[in-house]
C-alpha cells in the first residue's frame, strides 16, 4: 500500500476517552494515507493529528452500567441522534467507499452500537468487497454475563464482516484467549501489534519542571482520573492524603480530572487550589507530565498503563471496579514490579499517603521489554494485509 488509500476508522468511546486515545495514535501512524476517523462520542477538544479528517456524529454516551444511552443533543431523544447516526456514517461510506475500514473494539464491544455498524459492514462486504475490514481490539475483554452466547454472536460477527483482527498487546505479557476461549474459531487472520504506547517527547518532562520552577529535591506527583467519568473518589483522597506529606515544601501535586468528572466535584478540587495544588481538566501534553512526575496516581485504563510504560513513572493505580479489566492489567504490571495497586482501603488519607511515600522512596520500577511500538506496527500490519489481499483477488480474476 505504498500510495495514498482512502482509510476510515469508527471508534466510539462511550464512558472514558481511552478508546479514543488509542484510536489516535493508530491514526497517526497511518498518516501518510488519506485518514478519515469517524466518532460519536462527547467531543474532546485536543489538537488531531495532521491530515486526519473527522466525521463527528450527533453524539450517544452510556451510564457507568453500561446499560443506557444518552446523548447530550439539544432537543433530540436517543431514537432521533441514532436514526439520524445511521443515516450519516451509511451516506458518507457509501458516497466515499473506503480502502480500508477499521473498527475499534466492536463485536468484541459496542454490541449497542451494531445499529450502525451492522448495517454498514453489510454494505462494504455487498457492495465493497475489496475493501480491508480489521477489527481493532484493546489487551483485555470485560466478562459477560452469558460467556457462550456472547463469545459465539462476536466469532459470527468477526467471521461474517472482517478481513484481520489486530491485537494491540504485547503476547508474551497479555494473551487474548485468556479472556476469549473461541480463538480456535476464527476464521480470519489474527496479528498481534504490541501496546500502542507513544513515547514522550525528549526532555519534555525536564521542560515542565523548569516551567514550574521545581528543584531536584522536590517531588512531582501527577493524579489524573482518565475521562473523569468514574475518577472523582481517587481525585478527592489523594487531594486528602497530600496534605499528610511532609515537609510540605518537598512535595508539588498536580491534578487533571478528564473532560468527563462532574461538575461539582471538579468545583471543590478547584477549592483546594494552593501554590503547590494545580487542577486542571485535561492537558493535551499529558505525557510529557508524566515524564516529569516523580509519582502518578490513576485508574488502571489501556493508555494510563502504557504512559507509566513509555515514561518510567513510579505508580499507584486504583482500577475500575465494575468489571475485571484495569485490575488484571495492574496485576500483571505490578506482577512485573512497574507498579502498586491501591486497594479501596488504601484510599484513606493517612494510608494513602504513606503508600505514596513509600513509592516515591523506593527504587524506580523496572522496564523489562513489554512491546511498545503498537501504533507503528499496526499501520505496517495493515499495508501488509492490504497488499495481500489485492493481490489475491488480482490472482484470482
Amino acid at each position: 500500500m505504498t500510495d495514498k488509500k482512502r482509510i476510515y476508522y469508527y471508534c466510539q468511546h462511550v464512558l472514558g476517552v481511552g478508546h479514543f486515545f488509542r484510536s489516535l495514535e493508530i491514526c497517526r501512524a497511518l498518516g501518510k494515507h488519506a485518514v478519515t476517523m469517524i466518532t460519536g462520542g462527547t467531543p474532546v477538544d485536543i489538537p488531531l493529528p495532521p491530515g486526519l479528517a473527522v466525521l463527528q456524529l450527533p453524539d450517544l454516551m452510556m451510564d457507568t452500567d453500561f446499560s443506557r444511552f444518552y446523548t447530550t443533543e439539544n432537543g433530540c431523544t436517543v431514537e432521533t441522534v441514532k436514526a439520524e447516526r445511521i443515516k450519516r456514517v451509511s451516506q458518507f461510506v457509501a458516497g466515499n467507499p473506503p480502502d480500508v475500514f477499521l473498527v475499534e473494539l466492536y463485536p468484541f464491544g459496542r454490541k449497542a452500537f451494531r445499529f450502525e455498524l451492522d448495517p454498514v459492514l453489510g454494505l462494504l462486504r455487498k457492495h465493497h468487497p475489496s475493501c480491508l475490514v480489521v477489527c481493532s481490539l484493546r489487551d483485555i475483554l470485560v466478562e459477560k454475563k452469558n460467556r457462550q452466547k456472547y463469545e459465539s454472536r462476536v466469532v459470527e460477527t468477526l467471521n461474517r464482516y472482517f478481513d484481520l483482527l489486530l491485537v494491540h498487546a504485547d503476547p508474551g505479557f497479555v494473551r487474548l484467549d485468556e479472556t476469549f476461549s473461541r480463538m480456535d474459531d476464527i476464521r480470519i487472520p489474527v496479528a498481534y501489534t504490541g501496546y500502542v504506547a507513544p513515547a514522550p517527547g525528549k526532555g519534555a518532562g525536564r521542560a515542565i519542571r523548569q516551567r514550574l520552577k521545581l528543584t531536584d529535591n522536590t517531588s512531582l506527583i501527577v493524579a489524573s482520573a482518565g475521562g473523569g467519568s468514574v475518577g472523582g473518589p481517587l481525585l478527592t483522597s489523594v487531594c486528602r492524603a497530600f496534605a499528610y506529606l511532609a515537609p510540605p515544601e518537598k512535595y508539588r501535586l498536580q491534578l487533571f480530572c478528564g473532560p468527563f468528572l462532574d461538575d461539582g466535584t471538579y468545583r471543590r478540587l478547584l477549592q483546594m487550589c494552593d501554590p503547590r495544588l494545580g487542577v486542571e481538566r485535561f492537558s493535551d501534553d499529558f505525557l510529557s507530565w508524566m515524564a516529569a512526575a516523580d509519582l502518578s496516581v490513576s485508574m488502571a485504563g489501556y493508555n494510563t498503563c502504557m504512559n507509566i510504560l513509555a515514561s518510567g513513572t513510579p505508580a499507584i493505580v486504583w482500577p475500575f471496579r465494575q468489571n475485571r479489566e484495569q485490575h488484571f492489567r495492574a496485576g500483571r504490571l505490578q506482577e512485573r514490579g512497574i507498579l502498586r495497586i491501591a486497594s479501596d482501603d488504601d484510599l484513606a488519607p493517612g494510608r494513602l499517603a504513606g503508600l505514596m511515600q513509600q513509592v516515591l522512596s523506593g527504587e524506580h520500577p523496572r522496564r523489562d521489554g513489554i512491546q511498545t511500538a503498537g501504533a507503528a506496527r499496526t499501520a505496517a500490519i495493515v499495508e501488509k494485509h492490504f497488499h495481500s489481499q489485492q493481490a489475491g483477488r488480482a490472482a484470482v480474476v
